[in-house]
């Protein structure tokens, strides 16, 4: 008996998969990536590329802008426990920002870029994307913004900022900073307290 012959993905669909493959592909190898190592990576003929993309250039480019997209980020915030004591809280908070920047900063450096491309939805819709990271953050502060001395969007602008900067080789002379060190940094300041005084 003759199996079924297998459906055919839809053109988007390959398209999609083969964006996702490029885009991991650029990490390790920048902007060399061959169209002989993407189509070896999505199981396919080199060929099937160019049935979904006009060109190398222009799937380097899709995956380029799908790495500035930020729904990991948002949906990776959305699974932070609420009832986790507040601090912790924010250290999660921090660690998904850290691994989103470190990450889009590598990419970046392999593929020689110094900013987000025009086109990409970090660019086009920026501000739009901030309003919601902005929401998502303080929502997960909750209650606990009785607890501070600025408002609770306050907090999260400034704990963004130190962990984008910490995150960045360059930024940070090399000197990296680590999640909890943000989060303590931001909370509890770098002065000495009096022994036995908790921070």
């Amino acid at each position: 008996m003759t199996p079924p012959r297998a459906t055919p993905m839809p053109a988007e669909r390959r398209r999609e998969a083969l964006v996702d493959v490029t885009l991991e592909l650029l990490r390790e190898h920048g902007r060399d990536v061959t169209t002989r190592q993407i189509a070896q990576a999505a199981g396919i003929a080199e060929g099937t590329i160019f049935r979904a993309c006009a060109s190398k250039e222009e799937l380097v480019a899709a995956a380029i802008e799908r790495a500035f997209v930020p729904g990991e980020v948002l949906d990776r915030l959305a699974e932070i426990d609420r009832d986790a004591p507040f601090e912790r809280r924010m250290v999660l908070v921090a660690e998904v920002l850290q691994a989103r920047y470190r990450a889009t900063f590598d990419l970046m450096a392999k593929v020689g870029l110094v900013r987000p491309p025009e086109s990409s939805p970090a660019a086009v819709h920026r501000e739009s994307h901030l309003e919601r990271l902005t929401a998502l953050m303080v929502e997960i502060v909750g209650a606990d913004a009785d607890l501070l001395d600025v408002p609770a969007e306050e907090f999260v602008h400034r704990l963004r900022l130190l962990v984008f900067v910490g995150s960045h080789p360059e930024l940070s002379d090399g000197r990296t900073l680590g999640a909890e060190a943000a989060v303590r940094t931001v909370l509890h300041g770098l002065l000495r307290r009096p022994e036995g005084e908790e921070s």
